[in-house]
């Protein structure tokens, strides 16, 4: 067994864990995160729509002492691509901008910027990556242009100023076909921006945090005294992650249990009695949209290591964290795993493992036994 294996095995035994033997389990995990390990991590567990377990190891930060703390915020990357969907979806519900409505005219001063082939795609596509837009913008000057110099503009501005460059870019094929696009998240936050006149940051606040009570949720690098990122062994610096304005994509910071309130809530959608929106609505947010098994937000995955779905699920990274979700809304289980590191510190591997032994001790019902 390699070490990765040991260490997600140990995560996984701190979720029913004594007290003692979690503190325990963190000092071990702790002093094992040496070189290219993963500083830190955080475990959370869902059974009956409601948080059961959670386990947390290591350290803030590399090279420092401070150990992770239960209520720690983690950037969870596209994980967040599932609450601007939600945002997105309020503002349909209430009429303020349409699924199937072209870009052409939810975006009419930005006509002379379409290509052809985007005129007519919509918001629906843009969500359900499904609209030809490649994934971010091609030019790599211009995308760290916009990603690191435009510092005198408004997060707001720089937005408008990626999707209006990302326009102009050949599409990677027909819409209506998967190809996976943070683009598109991009460009239905600018829609948004300019149907209310409120920014997307504001946006997210009125229509998912604070109906859902999620007081931790920002935007971009967590605040002082919060786990960092980090990526190749290192402490990770402001021209490795995501910029700002990329938070609709990608770049949100959350606790473990106020995700969980988020990811509940879906669930609870899933099942008839969501709080944010209408049950049509859940429905088409979690139903594939092509072909591919991926739709506003989520993979749905058919099962899960043999365990029945369908799974809502999602990888997010920025390079510097890595996180994963998988819900199970038909049982009512879900699995939250953040990691203050991102894929070149096998910050993935470790997840998924964790993840995995955390969904199987959620099955048997051994998650929060003590």
């Amino acid at each position: 067994m390699d070490r990765w294996s040991i260490a997600a095995a140990l995560v996984a035994l701190s979720l029913f864990a004594t007290p003692a033997r979690a503190t325990e389990l963190e000092q071990t995990l702790a002093a094992a995160a040496d070189g290219e390990d993963v500083p830190g991590a955080g475990i959370l567990i869902i059974k009956d729509n409601h948080v059961v377990d959670k386990a947390v190891y290591g350290v803030r930060r590399l090279g420092e002492t401070a150990a992770v703390a239960p209520g720690d915020v983690w950037n969870i990357g596209s994980d967040g691509k599932a609450m601007t969907a939600v945002m997105i979806a309020r503002l349909v519900e209430r009429g303020q901008l349409s699924w199937n409505a072209p870009l052409e005219s939810l975006l009419p001063d930005l006509r002379a910027n379409l290509r052809p082939e985007y005129r007519a795609v919509t918001l629906l596509q843009l969500l359900s990556h499904t609209s030809g837009l490649p994934e971010n913008i091609e030019d790599e000057d211009v995308l760290n242009a916009l990603f690191y110099d435009a510092t005198d503009a408004s997060t707001a501005e720089r937005r408008l100023a990626y999707v209006t460059r990302a326009l102009q870019d050949d599409p990677v094929g027909p819409a209506g076909r998967f190809s996976y696009s943070n683009t598109g998240f991009l460009l239905a936050a600018v829609i948004a921006e300019r149907a209310t006149g409120k920014t997307y940051e504001e946006l997210m606040k009125q229509e998912v945090f604070g109906p859902l009570g999620m007081q931790s949720a920002g935007f971009g690098t967590p605040p002082a005294g919060q786990p960092v990122g980090h990526t190749h062994g290192k402490v990770a610096v402001a021209r490795d992650a995501n910029p700002d304005f990329f938070a609709p994509a990608g770049n949100i910071f959350v606790s473990l249990d106020d995700w969980a309130l988020f990811c509940i809530d879906q669930m609870n959608g899933a099942n008839g009695h969501g709080a944010l929106l209408k049950p049509e609505t859940y429905a088409l947010m979690q139903t594939a949209q092509s072909n591919e098994p991926v739709s506003m937000g989520w993979f749905i995955l058919d099962d899960m290591d043999g365990v029945p779905g369908p799974v809502l699920y999602h990888e997010g990274s920025d390079g510097n964290w890595f996180a994963i979700v998988a819900l199970f809304p038909k049982n009512g289980i879900g699995v939250l795993v953040a990691t203050n590191a991102g894929k070149s510190m096998d910050a993935d591997d470790f997840a998924k493992a964790a993840g995995r032994a955390a969904v199987k001790l959620a099955i048997e019902g051994r998650a929060g036994v003590p």
